[in-house]
């Protein structure tokens, strides 16, 4: 019961946390604008973590590297802490239980950038529905630009209804099906 709670607890914390600093990541790397209160939540929720780690860890290329990097970290944490509520003898295990680990955590911050792509183009379409125009438009449209841009290059509108959305959808649940799951369930299968 109480293994169950620390798990309960640890994929929640470490889960908000890696998707904050992911829709940072994410936020920065499309030019999103910072002038709204998501993107100054969630510069407000990570500083304490990433202002440090930007000391040691620069940018480069125009990409954020200790956003991501944070994300990565928080996700091998979650995946220690998880092994270790379970009693895993993570000291004694070989390298392949490490790689699996190191693995796991990296599918971790894919699956959750698909989600965070996936539940912002969906919450994108349903404001369309009633005002496009709210506090987090810009940045929702920032952010799924990238996406949704191509898709509807594609896919022509039907009687001026956007289908981009469900498009994107399906892919991103194939891609999650396709790839994603089978690459956790390699990682898992190191244990």
């Amino acid at each position: 019961m109480i293994t169950n709670a620390l798990q309960f607890l640890l994929h929640t914390i470490l889960g908000l946390f890696t998707i904050a600093v992911l829709l940072r990541f994410y936020l920065q790397l499309t030019n999103a604008p910072f002038h709204n209160p998501v993107s100054q939540t969630i510069v407000a929720l990570t500083n304490f973590a990433v202002r440090p780690l930007r000391r040691i860890i620069p940018s480069w290329g125009g990409l954020d590297l200790s956003t991501l990097l944070l994300a990565y970290f928080s996700q091998i944490i979650l995946h220690l802490g998880i092994q270790l509520t379970r009693d895993f003898p993570l000291l004694v295990a070989g390298h392949p239980v490490w790689l699996g680990l190191l693995g796991l955590a990296l599918v971790g911050v894919i699956k959750f950038s698909i989600y965070i792509f996936l539940y912002a183009v969906i919450l994108q379409a349903i404001l369309s529905w009633f005002n496009s125009h709210t506090v987090i438009s810009s940045a929702l449209s920032a952010l799924t630009r990238p996406i949704m841009r191509p898709v509807q290059n594609l896919v022509p509108r039907l009687n001026g209804v956007d289908l981009s959305p469900i498009v994107v959808f399906i892919l991103a649940e194939l891609l999650l099906i396709l790839f994603v799951t089978p690459l956790e369930l390699q990682f898992l299968r190191l244990f």
